[in-house]
C-alpha cells in the first residue's frame, strides 16, 4: 500500500512539473551546431519570398508593422528553442493566411532565417518534428566550449 501511494505521488509530481511554465526538455544542440543545410536555406529563401517578404521585407528588415527577422530579432528568442520559433511561424504566419504553411516549408523558412542571421549551416537538414526542434536551443551568442580537465604536470 505504501509503495502504491509513493508511486502515485511521484507520478502526480512528475505530471505537475511537466506542465509548469518554463519547464522544457533539455536541449542538446544549439543553432551554432549547423542544424540546417545550405540547400535547405536556399529552398527557404524561395518560400520566404513567396510567403513572408510582403510583410517582413525582402531583406528580412521588417516594415514597421512586421518585425525584422535579423539583428534585433535575435535577442527576442534568446533562451528559447527552435520548436518555439517553428510554432510561432507555423501557427501565426503568413499574416494573410495563418497556419497554411506546410511543416517542411516552415522548416525551410526557418533554415533561411538562421542563415540570414549568420548561424552556420551543416550537412543535415532541419526537420519539422517538434520533439527534435525542442532539443535545439536558440543561443544568441556562440556558447563557449565546456572546459576540459587538464592533467596536472608531475615534476620529475
Amino acid at each position: 500500500m505504501r509503495a502504491t501511494l509513493t508511486l502515485a505521488s511521484l507520478v502526480t509530481l512528475g505530471s505537475f512539473i511537466a506542465v509548469l511554465p518554463g519547464a522544457r526538455a533539455q536541449t542538446s544542440k544549439s543553432v551554432w551546431d549547423g542544424v540546417y543545410s545550405d540547400a535547405q536555406a536556399d529552398r527557404g529563401r524561395a518560400q520566404y519570398s513567396q510567403h513572408c517578404a510582403m510583410c517582413h521585407g525582402a531583406a528580412l528588415e521588417g516594415n514597421g508593422e512586421a518585425p525584422p527577422l535579423t539583428g534585433e530579432f535575435i535577442p527576442d528568442w534568446a533562451g528559447m528553442t527552435l520548436a518555439d520559433l517553428f510554432d510561432k511561424i507555423s501557427v501565426t504566419m503568413p499574416l494573410n493566411a495563418p497556419g497554411t504553411l506546410r511543416p517542411a516549408d516552415t522548416a525551410d523558412i526557418l533554415a533561411y532565417i538562421l542563415k540570414a542571421n549568420s548561424f552556420p549551416a551543416g550537412a543535415v537538414e532541419l526537420g519539422s518534428a517538434k520533439d527534435t526542434l525542442a532539443t535545439i536551443s536558440f543561443d544568441v551568442s556562440k556558447p563557449h566550449p565546456a572546459p576540459t580537465a587538464k592533467a596536472k604536470k608531475v615534476k620529475p
